[in-house]
């Protein structure tokens, strides 16, 4: 293995990385209004929402990808129209695969962290005379902040989830380090210094997350 192979490995982190944020910015929307739907139980929406989640917490990330990306072609109407455009390319169907997975999975999370509201602030939001939408949107961004703890775990297992994409061809870390293992057979050596590239990648998202929740939760360890 020679510098070059390590600067291709360099570029598949990069497109990792780029996979990760962008899957994680789509999820991350979607998951807020999916939260948003099971809050208010808007009809139909609101199942449409739990079918999602179902989904895509009981199905494995490969077998989603792998029908994502293989599905929609077996349908004329889709190779037909405006979708196929991207549902075509390997990068857009890795992270659909990896938004709508995350989504799922965060959705669960901040509708927990919303649950857990102490009753007093409920009361105290009425007290006020707030109205439901004036409550929510006092009380959902204090639920979004108890959730930050168990959300950076699912940041992790998102950026850790790129590693499948090379199975559809995607040239990520992974999908590098298979071309330069088929090239060298220096498999301890170069999948090594994959693994240790999502390690420093990992350790840092969990360095930056508790720095962060430090941040957002001082607030509780003020008022106790």
């Amino acid at each position: 293995m020679n510098e070059q192979h390590v600067w291709q490995l360099l570029d598949g982190l990069q497109t990792s990385i780029e996979l990760t944020a962008v899957a994680l910015l789509v999820g991350c929307t979607l998951s807020l209004l999916m939260t948003m739907t099971l809050i208010v139980r808007l009809p139909v929406i609101h199942w449409f929402s739990r079918a999602l989640i179902t989904l895509f917490t009981g199905t494995p990330l490969l077998v989603q990808i792998f029908l994502i990306y293989y599905g929609p072609g077996q349908f004329e109407w889709i190779r037909d129209s405006f979708l196929w455009n991207w549902l075509s390319q390997p990068w857009f169907c890795a992270m659909l695969a990896l938004a709508l997975n995350t989504a799922a999975y965060s959705t669960q999370l901040f509708k927990g962290a919303f649950d857990a509201i102490p009753s007093g602030q409920w009361q105290a939001c009425r007290a006020l005379g707030m109205n439901t939408k004036t409550t929510l949107g006092v009380l959902l961004p204090y639920a979004i902040r108890r959730a930050i703890p168990a959300y950076s775990n699912e940041v992790i297992l998102v950026f850790k989830g790129t590693s499948l994409a090379s199975t559809i061809t995607i040239m990520d870390l992974m999908g590098y380090a298979q071309r330069i293992n088929a090239q060298t057979y220096d498999t301890l050596t170069v999948f090594g210094i994959a693994g240790a590239f999502y390690l420093i990648v990992n350790g840092t998202l969990s360095l930056i997350f508790r720095k962060v929740e430090q941040k957002v939760l001082a607030f509780e360890s003020q008022s106790h």
